[in-house]
């Protein structure tokens, strides 16, 4: 599963080069966002990846250092580098020459930090458990993927309501503050689930079966499967900001609902 990540980013990177290259070469606005668009899919390919990896392990007992580590090498790319790329070719080649070198500087910001928390994330967890400790599964920072996963969902639904080429105006530099915001959320102390007990023994309850099944279909409806990915990434985003401010008794029954 990890290196099906670590394909998927390889692919995503691949594929903006294309698109790059097409811009040099004078390729059709078509083919260079055919290009990008295939770059987004991949990363949601590794997200696809990322999610099972982790919980394959542990069902067969397999956690390990080597698998930790490898894991966060294969997100540098995925969701790391990929995003960071799509983002300063795909959205921001449209601002103006003389700042052009911003959407570089806040590409390479986000890559820089998103590196940083998963260092972070390899060195929290590799300090032994105290006997009777009962270790907080949250993740310290929105974690890389799904950072990534909301990067790649807005500029899917940017790129299918904009014409290809157009220049996108004030979106432009609302990225490049999402972009930002997402590199201090990332090395941020703001606490994420982590729904690492959601696995294939989990029961589910009856609303998250519901949530899960209406999430699929409006991602397979022709309608809103535009709208659907940025829909559950940015929940996932504005819940961890809000959540400090909800009561303990809410969070608990908002995780029993949904199964974390």
């Amino acid at each position: 599963m990890t290196a099906g990540n670590l394909l998927c980013g390889f692919l995503a990177v691949l594929s903006i080069f294309k698109g790059m290259h097409g811009e040099i070469t004078g390729a059709s606005l078509t083919e260079i966002h055919n290009f990008y668009e295939k770059a987004i899919f991949f990363i949601f390919g590794s997200c696809i990846f990322d999610l099972l990896d982790g919980r394959l392990a542990r069902l067969g007992g397999q956690e390990s250092p080597f698998g930790r580590e490898f894991d966060s090498i294969a997100d540098v790319i995925s969701f790391g580098m990929a995003p960071a790329l799509l983002v300063s070719k795909a959205v921001l080649f449209n601002l103006p020459a003389e700042i052009e070198w911003i959407g570089w500087a806040v590409s390479f910001s986000y890559l820089l930090c998103g590196a940083m928390r998963l260092a972070r994330f390899n060195c929290l967890a590799a300090i032994p458990e105290r006997e009777g400790e009962d270790r907080n599964t949250d993740f310290l920072g929105i974690p890389i993927p799904m950072a990534a996963g909301f990067i790649a969902s807005l500029t899917f639904l940017l790129s299918n309501f904009y014409e290809v080429g157009k220049d996108l105006g004030a979106w432009n530099y609302i990225l490049v503050g999402v972009m930002i915001g997402l590199s201090i959320l990332m090395i941020s102390n703001v606490r994420y689930p982590s729904f690492k007990k959601v696995d294939w023994r989990t029961k589910g309850s009856v609303w998250s079966i519901l949530l899960v099944t209406l999430s699929v279909g409006l991602l397979f409806n022709p309608t809103t499967r535009w709208y659907t990915p940025s829909v559950i990434f940015t929940l996932y985003l504005i819940y961890g900001l809000i959540r400090p401010l909800l009561s303990k008794k809410m969070r608990h029954s908002l995780s029993e609902k949904i199964g974390g």
